[in-house]
């Protein structure tokens, strides 16, 4: 079944059939998400509620776009909200979440037999770098440098979703490149 038969009898009455949008396109929702939330949980959270809002407005999809663009533009929206809210979050809230502890918790960190702890710091100290240096980008290169490298999309896909032009997503992700490119080299230099 396409998508649009689907929705169609979604919208009819057969609400059971919308496990096959949440099996179609869930893996594609969750890394939208990841790429802009770095956090597996809050990612899995986001999904869910993304899925949520795409049954809710299921009805007044009218296909102008295709189904995929559409729920892109929803996981879009949600992470960049969801940023938005976290963003005046406290630091030591912040940094729970990072660890993942709660107030009062003992913080343990596994580190596997067979790695450096040398090793982790480094590679975690890079992973927020690279965090911290993606977050930081405006909010249209940063959602076109994660669509195109974390979902792997084309810019024709990309311009769709970000209702704008495959000429305008190649600059967006240029200078989102360049903007990374010497975010991290300022990191390396605090280093």
């Amino acid at each position: 079944m396409t998508d649009n038969e689907i929705i169609l009898q979604i919208v009819q009455g057969d609400q059971d059939l919308f496990r096959k949008l949440v099996e179609r396109y869930q893996p594609l929702v969750f890394r939208t998400c990841m790429g802009f939330l770095h956090n597996k949980d809050d990612a899995d959270d986001l999904t869910q509620e993304v899925f949520i809002q795409v049954y809710q407005t299921l009805p007044g999809f009218k296909g102008d776009a295709s189904f995929s663009t559409w729920i892109y533009r929803i996981a879009v929206n949600a992470s960049l909200n969801k940023i938005r809210k976290s963003s005046k979050n406290s630091f030591i809230q912040r940094m729970e979440t990072v660890f993942g502890f709660d107030k009062g918790q003992e913080v343990t960190f596994q580190i596997p037999d067979n790695e450096n702890p040398e090793n982790i710091l480094v590679l975690n100290e890079h992973r927020e770098w690279v965090q911290k240096a993606l977050n930081s980008l405006p909010e249209n290169q940063r959602t076109a440098i994660v669509l195109s490298k974390y979902d792997d999309l084309s810019q024709k896909e990309i311009a769709a979703i970000m209702n704008t032009t495959e000429g305008a997503v190649e600059a967006l992700i240029q200078r989102a490149k360049a903007s990374l490119r010497e975010k991290l080299s300022h990191f390396k230099k605090k280093k």
